[in-house]
């Protein structure tokens, strides 16, 4: 490794800066407003909204759905890796489960509550398919379905990436020895999971109480912490301070649940080398969670299916007639295009930006010997701790009244730093795998040291990049929960156009622009695992 250079610290103490004014600062003011009254600082805004029965109950509500959907996610998760690795399907039906299941990670969450209403509502597709109403749609039943769409594709890439790494051998082992199905079961297969079930289930936990965009669309009067936050916002009657608290109480959860993830790390079964060998032929298996896998497949498909359909019929449900009066009046409203403008823009900026810093971060932990270097450790840590929401509010309570309040730039930032976990540790993992010695091979060279970052770490590391380029984008394209308080009339993305054309029921234009983010994620995915395959063969 070589020695501290000018250049390190050049580019360390900027990043630092960055986080400064846009984690800890914001995360600081929110953490005061929480406490401040006209009075001046005390705990009245604390009891005030914990003796309100009403945010009690939302928040009850929120621990109880998201704790069912976990459960829920995690073993259908299961069931879809467990298909892909430990039988014995046909290929193809293998990689149309492990393409399929992340279709919904194209779209935004917002959109995931509509499809459901025109799947199951009155005049839904599957409700004429059935001749009547299957259950009531709003509320608990519309929360449900649309957060195990949400959480399952983040689960199974979990737990799929797990199974990767079993070695599958011991299965044979186990058999051989004579264990019945079932202790083989848990001896081979649970067992060495553990930790990673866990973490499939903190995680589809933590998606699901902090997200917006579902309970905005169908939550009905099921209230959760995530719309009470929203009223109290943006409602009439905007209480900043109360709104600070609630989003405090909403960090609670979400901390417990990172460190249960981070026990769960411990339980992780490690081999020293494992085998990839085919299992034996076993038909009821096989038929058992093939159609299990299909089943799971079929109802997701069948909720989208709709958006598909609706905006290409003169007026689903009444008029079925096929027509593109829908998409030409959408493509010549200057208003909605401008829309798709602004989130292409934002998803680019905050994609390249991101990128950078994210994979900046990462080089200087593992490939410099600056001190503190491991603060970008804790970074990541944090702000995979904070809910877009909680970060958003944060920003709105700092940049009220600034220049920065409603532009672009706040927008990026915010996303950002909301995302940045997950590149970040693509980056360290990815840089932590190379050899250490390059660095220092390059000095002796008479290169610089960003000089051999940009000819030998950067090409080494472009797939990595790209994949971090493509989970900024696609991110930045869905999201709302982290810019329902940042955008104003000037910078609308399209996630937040969607929940302003709810209230005037234009439900072909939100299916339209769903499908234009969806096709753009899309073209972006394809584009990426394009290249990286590339890479590879390089």
């Amino acid at each position: 490794m070589p020695d501290v250079k000018p250049a390190m610290r050049v580019i360390y103490i900027p990043i630092l800066l960055l986080f400064a004014a846009f984690l800890f600062l914001p995360i600081g003011t929110l953490f005061v407003r929480s406490f401040e009254t006209a009075d001046g600082i005390n705990l009245s805004n604390y009891l005030t909204v914990l003796s309100n029965a009403e945010l009690m109950k939302s928040f009850g509500n929120s621990v109880k759905i998201s704790g069912l959907t976990a459960v829920i996610t995690t073993v259908l998760a299961f069931f879809l890796a467990y298909s892909i690795h430990c039988t014995r399907l046909y290929r193809p039906l293998k990689s149309v489960i492990k393409t399929g299941i992340l279709i919904p990670m194209l779209l935004p969450t917002i959109t995931f509550g509509f499809a459901i209403i025109y799947s199951f509502g009155n005049q839904g597709i599957i409700t004429k398919i059935f001749g009547r109403n299957l259950f009531d749609i709003y509320g608990f039943n519309g929360l449900l379905i649309g957060y195990v769409i949400y959480t399952l594709p983040s689960a199974f890439l979990l737990i799929n990436n797990s199974f990767k790494y079993m070695d599958k051998k011991f299965i044979i082992v186990s058999k051989l020895m004579g264990d019945g199905t079932i202790r083989s079961f848990m001896n081979t297969i649970i067992r060495p999971l553990a930790g990673t079930l866990g973490g499939a289930f903190v995680l589809s936990f933590i998606l699901s109480f902090t997200d917006f965009g579902i309970p905005a669309s169908v939550g009905g009067t099921y209230s959760v912490v995530a719309t009470q936050l929203y009223q109290v916002m943006l409602g009439s009657i905007p209480d900043f301070n109360n709104g600070a608290v609630i989003a405090i109480l909403m960090l609670i959860p979400v901390v417990f649940s990172v460190f249960l993830l981070n026990y769960l790390e411990k339980l992780n079964f490690h081999y020293d080398k494992f085998s990839d060998i085919e299992l034996t032929q076993h038909k009821g298996r096989d038929i058992c969670f093939g159609g299990i896998s299909l089943l799971v497949l079929i109802g997701m498909f069948s909720v989208f299916a709709v958006m598909f359909i609706a905006p290409f019929l003169t007026s689903f449900p009444y008029d079925l007639s096929f027509t593109f009066k829908h998409f030409i009046d959408t493509f010549q409203s200057s208003d909605l295009t401008a829309v798709y403008k602004n989130s292409l823009f934002v998803a680019l900026m905050t994609a390249v930006l991101g990128t950078f810093i994210a994979f900046s971060s990462a080089v200087l932990n593992v490939r410099t010997p600056l001190k503190g270097k491991s603060s970008m450790d804790v970074i990541s840590m944090l702000t995979n701790t904070v809910p877009g929401m909680v970060l958003g509010l944060s920003y709105l309570l700092l940049f009220n009244g600034s220049s920065w309040k409603g532009t672009f730039a706040i927008i990026i930032l915010c996303n950002m730093v909301h995302f940045f976990t997950t590149p970040y540790l693509m980056a360290k993992n990815s840089l932590s795998k190379m050899n250490p010695a390059w660095e220092t091979t390059g000095n002796l060279l008479g290169d610089s040291w960003i000089r051999t970052i940009h000819r030998v770490i950067l090409p080494n590391s472009a797939s990595t990049v790209i994949e971090m380029f493509s989970y900024y984008f696609i991110n930045s394209m869905v999201t709302i929960s982290g810019i329902i308080f940042l955008v104003t009339a000037q910078t609308t993305l399209v996630a937040s156009k969607i929940k302003e054309l709810q209230h005037f029921a234009k439900f072909n234009e939100i299916f339209i622009l769903s499908l234009l983010i969806f096709f753009t994620n899309l073209v972006v995915k394809l584009l990426c695992d394009h290249y990286q395959k590339r890479q590879f063969k390089h």
